[in-house]
């Protein structure tokens, strides 16, 4: 309950705590989540070519902003802007690093070390990952295996196991030929 008096009728008034939030909730800031909504429905206006913060980046991408700060440490490659404060502005190339990374990292099941060499042996400017999700994601994971010489954790592939593979991946796929030929 607040109290408040007038100076010149030298009345006391009484406010119940129910008026006294109604009150003060119409003068309240949105919550943070309304907040984000807009951020969100702001950023998709955005042009293509447009810069943008750290938290726009992570919400495209479902990234919390730790993790993205953690991978500028582990890839060379990822260098946002840095503006005064240290703000981060990503151009649109180093979100579409970001894009491939997570894919490599969390569909693809690479560890950091094997992003980081797929990555250094990538010629500029071409994709390392394709983005689509669904079927054959196992099947283009072999193949940059069997053409890189480097599983998804990494490792080397032995010469003579990289044949034997590379190999298999072609009957595999004279195989699904063959068989929607026949479904067809």
């Amino acid at each position: 309950m607040t109290m408040s008096s007038s100076s010149q009728t030298g009345a006391v008034s009484y406010q119940s705590g129910e008026e006294q939030t109604a009150e003060t909730a119409e003068t309240a800031r949105p919550a943070k989540p309304a907040a984000r909504a807009q951020t969100k429905a702001r950023g998709s206006r955005k042009s293509a070519s447009a810069f943008r913060t750290i938290s726009e980046v992570s919400d495209e991408l479902d990234v919390p902003q730790h993790v993205l700060r953690f991978w500028e440490t582990k890839f060379s490659q990822l260098r946002p802007m840095k503006r005064g404060g240290g703000r981060r502005y990503y151009r649109p190339e180093d979100v579409q690093l970001l894009r491939e990374i997570k894919t490599l990292l969390h569909r693809d099941c690479y560890t950091i070390k094997g992003v980081q060499k797929l990555l250094k042996e990538r010629r500029a400017g071409e994709p390392i990952v394709e983005l689509e999700s669904g079927n054959g994601s196992a099947e283009k994971a072999a193949a940059r295996a069997v053409a890189s010489g480097v599983t998804a954790s990494g490792a080397e592939l032995d010469p003579a196991l990289r044949e034997t593979l590379g190999a298999l991946l072609k009957e595999l796929r004279e195989l699904r030929k063959a068989m929607a030929g026949e479904g067809g």
